[in-house]
């Protein structure tokens, strides 16, 4: 008979059902109930619905937002602990004002920077389309003329952490570096952005910064989605003004069945995988646990900051 007393526990945005495989629940197992979800809910009145019951949230990244609004129509939360050492989806002054400590994991790996320049060498190289090709039993050989990337011009919006190490590995290639955005657009073979999302950087990447690209030349995003104008870019690559875009996180997430990157062959895709690897799992739900059994016994612990 399961204990109605014990405080419940919301595994969110398990998509590829690896919690328990990770990590050890079973310090938890007689005090807590645990129920995993696998999907996200966008919609605020069904995912309050699903979440009122539960004191404690495990939050996989931003996946899931939660600002004051859905804060507020949480009556039981006590407790988010999130993957990863940052969370911008979550209103940590307000959740602190209701309450809520917030907790976060370190991390392990460097999967972001790996998916970065596996994003650029896939779609310089075409690599999406001609696999493609091969599996479906295409008669045609060869479609398409790799770019190479020798003596070329990597143009970076924002080096911090992730665009510093992108420069580094840029070396290997002999790629050089643009200055100021209009140059960087004007001259860049690749142009990749690594910013944080904020109201300052919301569209930071326009339509009319991608329409000064050559048409040589590759756009990457494993940021934000939101930090591109979404539907100018849908508009340039459909004109086929630039060669490709590699795309790894977007407006919508997971990316709607009908959206129109899905039909376009001009763009390489990957499902939010920057941050996800196997050594990053390793670290995140083992401590996942780690701040809900801390937080059961009066000592929460690892506080995530602004």
């Amino acid at each position: 008979m399961v204990d109605t007393d014990l405080p419940r526990i919301a595994i969110l945005d398990d998509y590829q059902k690896v919690a328990f495989t990770f990590a050890d629940w079973t310090p938890l197992r007689d005090r807590a109930i645990i129920d995993v979800y696998h999907d996200t809910l966008h919609d605020e009145d069904a995912l309050a619905q699903r979440l009122e019951p539960y004191q404690i949230i495990c939050a996989m990244r931003e996946r899931t937002k939660f600002p004051a609004s859905l804060l507020d129509r949480l009556p039981n939360l006590q407790l988010i602990t999130t993957t990863g050492s940052k969370n911008r989806g979550i209103d940590l002054p307000h959740a602190k004002s209701k309450g809520i400590f917030v907790s976060n994991t370190t991390g392990g790996g460097n999967s972001t920077q790996e998916h970065i320049w596996a994003l650029i060498l896939g779609t310089a190289r075409h690599l999406a389309l001609e696999h493609s090709g091969l599996k479906a039993s295409r008669q045609a050989w060869q479609t398409t003329i790799p770019i190479g990337l020798s003596g070329k011009t990597l143009g970076l919006v924002g080096v911090g952490k992730l665009g510093e190490g992108a420069a580094k590995i840029a070396k290997a290639f002999g790629v050089e570096f643009a200055a100021s955005k209009e140059e960087l657009f004007q001259s860049s073979d690749v142009v990749s952005i690594h910013m944080v999302l904020s109201e300052r950087t919301y569209r930071l990447v326009t339509e009319a910064d991608l329409r000064l690209m050559k048409p040589t030349a590759v756009f990457i995003n494993t940021s934000r989605g939101p930090l591109v104008d979404e539907a100018g870019l849908i508009a340039v690559l459909k004109e086929k003004k630039i060669v490709g875009a590699g795309l790894d996180v977007f407006d919508v997430e997971p990316l709607p069945l009908d959206h129109p990157f899905r039909r376009l062959e001009n763009v390489t895709l990957s499902p939010h995988l920057g941050y996800v690897s196997d050594d990053a799992y390793k670290v995140w739900w083992p401590e996942t646990v780690e701040n809900i059994v801390a937080f059961l016994d009066g000592k929460p612990q690892r506080p995530l900051s602004a």
